[in-house]
């Protein structure tokens, strides 16, 4: 039965805005220097008859989303922008009053359907991949949370409970979670601080011999500037995975530039997270690699938090990846391949320990994920795609939400800082950094928080 809180919705404004990189990004051997926002203002009514306005924006992320051997990033990219604006038409028709949920669970399948039609209107050499289509989609999704949180006057991770939403999760995950909603396995209050992840990119300098070329910007420039201007104590390092000597060697100059940066600031415990962007061509590149690190730099090592999705993201065609062994040294988290439950359970049948989520894939499979996660007593960690801005504190307030979360991953505010100009003022606690955490305390107003 539809509830006096179920929305329709009433207008859907999308827009784009293009923000520069302050330095290029390296990931997955390819080279970003700017990025696509995609942003879209929606208004819903429930049906009481309340009115509320939600935004979502997020990076429309060409090269992690669909990183094509067949088709170059420019159109990769244009097509993603015309997938969400067909993508926010489709939203615009959402007049049978539901719950964002079964909002977002309607929407998929035209998710799909627009995809497929683009790729017959476009003659493209292959289908869009379905992560870039629901990185597309996720500014929508995001827009509709917020609209109803706001809607109702309260924060929409207060909106999750049957008081709001008659459906359990059986109808969207499964029946382990039968009777059970997303209340269970979220906070009623974000937590109050929490450790930001920092980026080491594989171009960025990690000290001044490495610096070629200065920004010159007032901003930091080399590794141990970063860790003293922001009080860092958890690094995400980006490697190669088809280089072993130079992924070692790396670590180990990051373990050594920090471990005299820190030493410096009387700080005795950080952490790494280390990051392949899938290139290891097998489970046996990370035993190697952790051997070697193990050998090389002991310290190192023993300051790795875990290890992202290391080999190639499809799963289902490269089941001799398992990660059993190496995920007993280290927890390894899927990350491009959580797509859904069933890649989540393919994921552990092939030895992953943990899943990385991502509010590019949408707020609700996020949310969803999340309460899976938990469920298997999966490592969990919540990582951004250079999120600058309202899409920064979106991903943020979902780490803060979910109670296994031990970190937060955002470096917008390295790469895009011009993106975060127009928040800085309001959150002051989110984008200046100087103790090493973001307070995401602040993130409790009506709708996402913000």
């Amino acid at each position: 039965m539809s509830k006096p809180t179920d929305v329709v919705v009433r207008e859907v404004k999308p827009s784009t805005n293009t923000i520069q990189y302050r330095t290029p990004m390296k990931f997955g051997g390819r080279i970003a220097t700017d990025v696509t926002m995609f942003n879209v203002e929606i208004t819903v009514e429930t049906n009481s008859g309340k009115i509320g306005h939600g935004y979502g924006s997020m990076p429309l992320g060409n090269i992690w989303g669909w990183p094509s051997q067949q088709v170059d990033s420019s159109q990769t990219l244009q097509t993603m922008v015309e997938v969400a604006h067909r993508f926010s038409a489709e939203a615009s028709k959402l007049n049978e009053a539901a719950h964002p949920l079964q909002h977002s669970r309607s929407l998929h399948q035209p998710l799909i359907g627009i995809g497929k039609q683009l790729v017959a209107e476009l003659s493209l050499p292959e289908s869009i991949p379905e992560l870039a289509l629901l990185v597309a989609g996720s500014p929508v999704d995001a827009a509709l949370h917020d609209a109803y949180g706001k809607a109702l006057g309260l924060n929409s991770y207060n909106t999750l409970g049957k008081e709001f939403i008659e459906e359990d999760l059986s109808g969207f995950l499964n029946e382990d979670f039968a009777g059970e909603y997303l209340d269970q396995y979220t906070t009623r209050q974000p937590q109050p601080t929490m450790p930001l992840y920092h980026l080491v990119g594989a171009l960025d300098p990690l000290d001044h011999d490495e610096l070629e070329q200065p920004v010159g910007d007032g901003l930091p420039e080399t590794l141990p500037q970063w860790i003293a201007a922001d009080g860092l104590t958890h690094l995400k390092i980006k490697l190669n995975g088809d280089d072993l000597d130079w992924d070692v060697a790396r670590v180990a100059k990051i373990d050594k530039v920090s471990t005299a940066a820190q030493t410096k600031r009387g700080i005795t415990s950080w952490f790494y997270s280390l990051d392949f962007n899938e290139k290891c061509a097998s489970v046996q590149y990370v035993l190697d690699f952790l051997a070697k690190l193990q050998e090389v730099s002991p310290a190192a090592m023993d300051r790795v938090q875990y290890i992202e999705q290391p080999t190639h993201r499809d799963l289902s065609k490269h089941p001799e990846n398992k990660m059993h062994a190496a995920a007993k040294i280290k927890p390894v988290v899927i990350d491009e391949s959580l797509i859904g439950l069933d890649t989540l359970f393919l994921s552990r049948e092939q030895g992953y320990s943990g899943v990385a989520l991502k509010a590019c894939k949408g707020h609700s499979e996020a949310l969803l994920m999340g309460a899976a996660a938990q469920k298997y007593n999966l490592f969990l960690c919540v990582q951004d795609l250079t999120c600058p801005g309202a899409s920064f504190l979106h991903s943020a307030s979902i780490a803060a939400r979910l109670p296994t979360i031990a970190a937060i991953e955002g470096n917008g505010r390295q790469y895009c800082p011009a993106g975060n100009d127009a928040w800085r003022d309001r959150f002051p606690e989110m984008f200046n950094i100087t103790d090493g955490t973001v307070g995401t305390g602040v993130l409790t107003g009506p709708g996402l928080g913000f």
